[in-house]
């Protein structure tokens, strides 16, 4: 069993495709990167030791444009400070939460022409991650949790 999750795999995709498509939707990303980033050898940044931070840098700064048309934001970033109940050897080194107006809005962006090429500096990037879809809601003030 492995830990490289860096794409997803295709029941995923359908899973996450079948659920509604008309309402906002949170995606909590967890990455952890590569201390070097490994880009196929015919990439232009190939060979030019970057690490995995920077090439998710590129990643971002490729792939902005597209997340930002249709209608993305981040609503929360953090810093890991330490595990409190998990695996005490796990860690992440980028970690927040993208909104999309729709879910068929973050399937736009992951099919645009544009991403699919910025998408290249994420795979070079992540050594393993989680991108898990939420369905944000309402705090109630009435209840801790639930």
């Amino acid at each position: 069993m492995t830990d490289q999750h860096i794409d997803p795999e295709r029941a995923q995709f359908d899973a996450f495709k079948a659920l509604p498509r008309d309402t906002v939707i949170h995606m909590l990303n967890l990455v952890r990167f590569k201390a070097a980033a490994t880009y196929p050898a015919d990439h232009p940044l190939a060979g030019q030791a970057l690490t995995g931070a920077e090439a998710y840098a590129h990643y971002g700064t490729d792939s902005g444009s597209v997340f930002q048309r249709v209608g993305g934001r981040i609503v929360w970033r953090g810093t890991m400070e330490a595990m409190a109940i998990g695996p005490a050897n796990e860690r992440w080194d980028a970690m927040f939460i993208a909104e999309y107006p729709t879910s068929a809005a973050f399937l736009e962006m992951v099919t645009d022409p544009v991403y699919r090429q910025a998408v290249i500096h994420r795979q070079a990037a992540v050594a393993t991650s989680r991108l898990i879809r939420c369905n944000p809601k309402a705090s109630r003030s009435e209840t801790v949790f639930g």
